[in-house]
């Protein structure tokens, strides 16, 4: 089976995951492709495929007899697709011999066009996978985990020798949790990666640090008639917080290696406003500015108005893998020389977010990111190609015969 055939089936199966949600997964729902997973790794002859409690799925290929002393190499790949947009009811439109131009995606009155999405044009002969438009593709990661799957699939019917290879598939990624609840020492990999990027030619292992920073402003709410030097208005406290940020340093100014602080959410009223953030920088020494920066407006907005006026509450939420792939440099590599067996120059670049492998890598697990073949995540004008879906597997085939190697 190719991997986009196993993909087509596992879109349809709804698995956002729920940023409300307080257990592990967020949705109960994400059990649906999990048990269906490990099912399918059983009849691979994957015999300790299991899905925990927490809905992580482990399973082992053991290696091939003679080759017990090469390293334990994982692949990863998340199950919940965004709750950013609708991932309920997909409807993958087939799109064979794509001929690069503009393709409508059937009557939401959305259009795939070059002119957007200036790659379409390479993918010219390929078979296109898209949305119907109303939906998101859940390439973003269901396509990692197809292409996982398939490479167990021709691992164990006939594929060639091999050291231990082991497979994940973790839940609740997009809300920023995957990688906390992975079993390290259960899952058993030395290194890993995971299966979760862009072209099938990228290789991702510097990401931004990150933290989501949040602005709580109590106000004193009187009547405007005796307003005068007495009421302080949340409202407008929240606009002056926001005001003290530099304006050029937002996602819409910033492109490769420049951070920015990212206003996500606000409300207000007199009494009482709400500014919701994410903080992001490659570099370490300038996330840490960027944190002092913020705690400094919360010092001067406090010292303006009073002592409680505002509080900053901090959460870390990842950080940049570079310095943990250092050592590790042959993670890199050996990507490297696959992708260039095929015949492609691989796409070393920093990624503008994070992955579960930035977390992992922190807690002792090295795991870069490679790619998928999908584009245009979290919308309704994501899209795949099934003969990309081929070659991220024969670039993981490659990954794994290095590995075997003396």
């Amino acid at each position: 089976m190719r991997a986009y055939q196993r993909f087509l089936n596992y879109v349809k199966i709804h698995t956002t995951s729920d940023e409300a949600g307080t257990s592990s997964p967020s949705a109960r729902r994400e059990f649906d492709l999990a048990e269906l997973l490990v099912r399918e790794m059983r009849e691979l002859g994957i015999e300790d495929a299991r899905v925990e409690e927490n809905c992580y799925v482990y399973g082992t290929i053991p290696a091939t007899p003679g080759y017990e002393d090469r390293p334990a190499i994982g692949f990863l790949a998340h199950m919940d697709t965004t709750p950013d947009f609708c991932g309920e009811n997909v409807r993958p439109q087939i799109h064979e011999n794509y001929d690069g131009e503009t393709v409508a995606l059937e009557d939401s009155g959305r259009v795939l066009s070059p002119e957007l999405f200036p790659h379409l044009k390479a993918l010219a002969g390929r078979t296109l996978i898209t949305t119907d438009g109303t939906t998101l593709l859940g390439a973003d990661d269901k396509a990692g985990v197809a292409e996982i799957m398939t490479l167990a699939q021709q691992l164990l019917q006939g594929g060639p020798a091999h050291g231990k290879i082991c497979i994940g598939f973790t839940p609740d990624e997009e809300i920023g949790s995957g990688a906390e609840g992975l079993d390290i020492p259960a899952f058993g990999a030395q290194f890993a990666y995971t299966v979760d990027g862009g072209p099938e030619n990228e290789i991702v292992y510097e990401n931004f640090n990150a933290s989501a920073a949040d602005f709580t402003v109590n106000g004193f709410n009187i009547h405007p008639g005796d307003a005068k030097n007495r009421m302080i208005n949340a409202a407008l406290v929240a606009m002056e917080i926001n005001s003290m940020l530099p304006s050029a340093e937002r996602p819409e100014h910033t492109e490769r290696y420049e951070g920015f602080f990212h206003l996500t959410s606000m409300n207000g009223t007199v009494e009482k406003a709400h500014l919701s953030y994410i903080v992001r920088d490659h570099s370490a020494a300038r996330f840490d500015s960027r944190l002092e920066t913020l705690r400094l407006i919360e010092k001067r907005i406090n010292e303006k108005y009073g002592p409680g006026t505002v509080t900053l509450t901090l959460r870390e939420q990842y950080r940049n893998m570079a310095e943990k792939i250092a050592p590790c440099m042959h993670l890199i590599d050996n990507a490297k020389d696959s992708i260039r067996a095929l015949g492609m120059e691989p796409d070393v670049s920093p990624i503008r977010g994070g992955t579960d492998g930035a977390r992992l890598s922190y807690r002792g697990l090295p795991c870069p990111n490679l790619g998928t073949g999908g584009y245009a995540f979290h919308g309704p004008y994501e899209h795949i190609t099934a003969e990309g879906m081929d070659t991220v597997v024969q670039i993981l085939l490659g990954i794994v015969q290095r590995y075997a190697r003396p």
